[in-house]
């Protein structure tokens, strides 16, 4: 295998891979924004990907990779690519031809549907903290163990699971 033919070390080292060797790829229409698919890469398919301008999942069930529209003809053309701040997802910005979804919707999310939640608000304090690049870090990210939970906004404590 020669180097073309691999992933950059520079970029394997940053993934968080699961044990399946596997790192989850948000799609998401590079106009427009919206959230399109969750696939998933290991270090073949993200290569592929960013070296073909055409994005490739590793398949789960199939146990092999796919282009994403070899067989349907809804191609995504790769415009961008980031790895966030984890190394643990991916989010690859496309421009998507016809449906991204196998239903045929649109999106994945269409056909998945919304779930009923409660839908949260912002404290008149966080309404004034600024959003975006150059945006004061949050106390919760900033603090690395347990024992500084009490300083941790309640929003913020941890949640266990309900039996």
């Amino acid at each position: 295998m020669t180097n073309a033919d691999m992933l950059d070390p520079g970029i394997a080292t940053r993934l968080k891979r699961d044990s399946q060797g596997l790192v989850a790829a948000v799609v998401q229409q590079y106009d427009s924004k919206r959230v399109l698919m969750v696939g998933y890469m290991n270090d073949e398919a993200l290569r592929r990907t960013l070296t073909t301008g055409r994005v490739t999942f590793w398949s789960r069930s199939r146990q092999e990779y796919w282009r994403k529209g070899d067989t349907s003809g809804h191609v995504q053309y790769v415009k961008s690519v980031s790895i966030d701040c984890d190394g643990d997802a991916l989010l690859v910005e496309v421009d998507q031809v016809g449906s991204a979804c196998h239903t045929g919707d649109y999106s994945c999310f269409d056909a998945g549907g919304e779930l009923p939640a409660v839908a949260g608000e912002r404290t008149d304090d966080q309404r004034a903290v600024p959003d975006g690049p150059g945006a004061p870090a949050c106390p919760g990210h900033i603090l690395s163990d347990d024992s500084a939970a009490a300083q941790r906004p309640e929003t913020e404590q941890p949640v266990s699971a309900q039996s």
